[in-house]
């Protein structure tokens, strides 16, 4: 048959269901009796007092506090939940913190949407990550103004400039469902691709912010989803300073992060959102956090039920507040008035977690006159457009990664007139789209990007789903399903060239409550291989002898060793956003050269993994996995080739407060110009402490256009080869002998540098 344009999800020819709100985030609000809440007849003294508040020539602080000094003790817990409801009589507008822009501004809407924040991460292209940002903050304030025009000033859900992203924990097992959210597995690389995503979104203006970030979820969260609620995690001391907490240091310090959020689970058993550790001693006391801290939906009702750490719902509040927690999404800080009149808290802490997320609402500049704010006079219209939707298709560009190619690839538009397009999420928008995502008003699936860029004078293109990309658990369709495979191999038959479109999609891998399908629960993948019966239709489709392309989509890796060895070309699509089709096509046939690496180990098998509730790094990621990978992190095709000269360093030895310079020159070499990512590794040569067996220190992306050259200089600052050390309890930087590797990926080292580091 011709392209379709019906829609079909994972389930073969209809839409599972996709959850918009965690069903958890639901049950909040039902689970247990509210607090006693009464509305105080007398207000504060401070109400006589002239409005310091309203005045924008103080210093926000003070602002904040003036309006705090304002209010009530009743009114200031209800302000400390995300839902904070107006005050008429102070003039204060309703605003909710929660609001979502993962990748692009979601649940809100028509907005552009860009891939899902992995497939950003593949791009190794952090100014583009900012351009991207800074673009989603536009669209935002776009947004947020068409909304509050029309309400009074007031802001609902998912309306307002507060963003509970980017998520940065570490993707350090792939059967994680929100895995997709973040940037991978690495560390440094989630660093840098953080700080820019965060400045981006927050802008460069010296006095307000255009958007405020949120670093989440604080600290060592990646699953299982199931056990969110309870789970008790405990890394060995060197994994948590050197892998868990890196890249949130570098969002406070660097990025200047406005909020960070604190994870469901307990770490050394304190929940995190009740923990001095993490929010008091390191946030605060050592990196110097001035923001704010919010809780994750419903994480204050689980320090009483669901780690049973507090007693009552009034105790796991004013424990979470004497920490450092500052605000709830839920309604359990209501709670507070009691707390504060059961003497559990005193007013005055309730006091200072109030003023610090007001002091959000202060420096977005939502209490000031628009003509003082520069963000406010961005057009209400300036969302959704052709120029964002352009930076969609860039983005989408430049996340695509070449995992295997024999040379089929590219195709040939002469010789194809007939091509074959299979698989569920060659069709299906939700697979562009993955989590947390926007709604876009064109969205362009695989199927239909071929088509429109072939055009129909040139080529005919025929779309079939084939197979289903998982069967349900509870499946009786086999009948169904032999039908419908026979109906696509005999298309195959007729086609020039087979595109398979599989993997998986975010129906599948998510946060929590996934539908029931075979190798998945709650969300979490319980394999991480390649689904059984898609593999049996490849090894059909190959049998045909058609020329094959296996297009994978997935937010996390994917296992899949008979593929790999198998089919003639592997493309990792991820799930690319709205311009996701039009990209795909424009790899396929070479208008556009692939340069996206992979920020996840691709291993062989879930055999590779350790248990999935084990924290320890041993064995997890390419920093520590001894076995052999599928595809290594950092690994990445191209059409053309790279010839890299001899590499060297600025200076041999160095010290621990130095900046170490990597500079060599790469050569295009073939007949196309294209993108190079240039990776820089180090490794202990013998340190006195086991240490990863390479750790990335550096990168650069860079065009080279062929048959030229471009010069790499790569600065290395040494602190960046810092481990903890758990006797002194500090990072140190260890002196004596190190190997500099550089390479086009973490298995494709093409020069190993000695160096040596001495004192200060």
């Amino acid at each position: 048959m011709r392209l379709s344009l019906k829609q079909s999800g994972p389930g073969q020819a209809q839409t599972a269901l996709r959850w918009r709100l965690p069903v958890f985030a639901l049950l909040v609000f039902i689970l247990w009796p509210l607090p006693r809440i009464t509305v105080a007849a007398d207000p504060p003294a401070d109400t006589n007092k002239p409005p310091l508040w309203k005045d924008p020539t103080q210093p926000f602080e003070l602002r904040a506090r003036d309006l705090v000094g304002r209010m009530t003790l009743d009114e200031k817990a209800l302000q400390a939940c995300n839902e904070a409801p107006a005050i008429p009589r102070l003039g204060l507008p309703a605003y909710n913190y929660w609001n979502e822009c993962l990748h692009g501004v979601a649940r809100n809407g028509f907005a552009t949407v860009f891939p899902q924040a992995i497939g950003m991460a593949a791009s190794f292209d952090p100014a583009l990550l900012h351009t991207v940002a800074d673009t989603i903050a536009t669209e935002a304030r776009a947004k947020n103004r068409e909304y509050t025009e029309a309400h009074d000033g007031d802001s609902a859900i998912y309306t307002g400039l507060s963003f509970w992203t980017p998520n940065i924990n570490i993707f350090r097992d792939p059967r994680w469902g929100r895995g997709q959210e973040t940037y991978g597995e690495d560390p440094f690389l989630t660093g840098r691709m953080a700080v820019a995503f965060i400045q981006g979104l927050q802008g460069d203006d010296p006095k307000y912010v255009k958007a405020m970030a949120c670093a989440k979820h604080f600290a060592v969260h990646s699953g299982p989803e199931a056990m969110r609620h309870n789970f008790d995690a405990a890394p060995p001391e060197r994994d948590f300073y050197e892998v868990y907490l890196p890249q949130f240091e570098a969002a406070v310090r660097e990025g200047h992060v406005g909020a960070v959020m604190g994870a469901y689970n307990r770490l050394y058993g304190t929940p995190a959102c009740a923990s001095p550790l993490l929010l008091s001693n390191l946030l605060r006391a050592q990196w110097g956090f001035k923001g704010h801290v919010v809780a994750d939906c419903g994480a204050i009702y689980d320090i009483f039920m669901g780690h049973n750490y507090s007693p009552t719902l009034e105790a796991a509040s004013a424990a979470a507040i004497k920490a450092g927690c500052d605000l709830c999404c839920g309604v359990e800080y209501r709670a507070l008035t009691d707390a504060v009149k059961d003497g559990l808290i005193k007013e005055t802490e309730l006091d200072t977690a109030v003023e610090r997320f007001l002091e959000a609402r202060f420096r977005l500049g939502l209490f000031d006159p628009p003509a003082l704010v520069p963000y406010a006079k961005i057009p209400a219209t300036n969302y959704d457009t052709a120029e964002h939707a352009k930076l969609s298709l860039r983005m989408a560009r430049e996340s695509i990664v070449l995992l295997k190619n024999d040379g089929l690839l590219p195709l040939d538009r002469a010789k194809i007139h007939k091509i074959g397009v299979f698989g569920i999420n060659a069709n299906y928008v939700g697979t562009l789209l993955g989590n947390y995502n926007g709604e876009p008003s064109h969205p362009v699936t695989f199927a239909q990007g071929i088509l429109e860029y072939l055009g129909t004078n040139n080529a005919q293109v025929y779309y079939l789903p084939g197979c289903p990309l998982a069967r349900r658990t509870d499946d009786t369709n086999q009948a169904a399903y032999d039908e419908a495979r026979a109906k696509a191999l005999d298309m195959a038959q007729n086609m020039d060239a087979i595109i398979y479109c599989g993997g998986i999609c975010s129906d599948l891998e998510r946060e929590s409550m996934g539908v029931p399908f075979e190798g998945f629960f709650f969300g979490d993948r319980t394999r991480i291989e390649l689904p059984p019966i898609q593999t049996e239709f490849l090894k059909a489709l190959q049998a045909t002898g058609k020329p094959l392309v296996f297009v994978n989509c997935s937010g996390s890796a994917m296992a899949m060793p008979w593929e790999a060895e198998h089919l003639p070309a592997i493309v990792q699509a991820w799930y690319p956003g709205q311009e996701g089709g039009l990209a795909l096509a424009e790899v396929l046939f070479g208008e556009v050269n692939p340069a996206g690496r992979l920020p996840v180990t691709f291993y062989r098998s879930t055999s590779d993994l350790p248990d999935f509730t084990d924290y320890s790094m041993s064995n997890r990621t390419y920093r520590y996995f001894t076995g052999k990978p599928l595809f290594a992190f950092g690994h990445g095709l191209s059409y053309t080739q790279f010839k890299y000269g001899p590499a060297q360093l600025d200076h041999t030895q160095v010290k621990t407060n130095d900046t170490l310079h990597v500079q060599l020159n790469v050569t295009n070499t073939g007949a196309r110009d294209g993108d190079e990512v240039v990776q820089v590794y180090f490794r202990h040569v013998k340190s006195a402490v086991p240490q990863p067996l390479e750790a990335l220190c550096g990168f650069q992306r860079i065009p080279v256009t062929h048959q030229q050259s471009a010069h790499v200089d790569i600065a290395v600052p040494v602190k960046e080869l810092r481990y903890w050390d758990t006797t002194k309890k500090q990072y140190v930087v260890e002196q004596g002998d190190y190997e500099i590797l550089v390479g086009a990926a973490s298995d494709d080292i093409r020069a190993k540098l000695p160096l040596k580091i001495g004192g200060l």
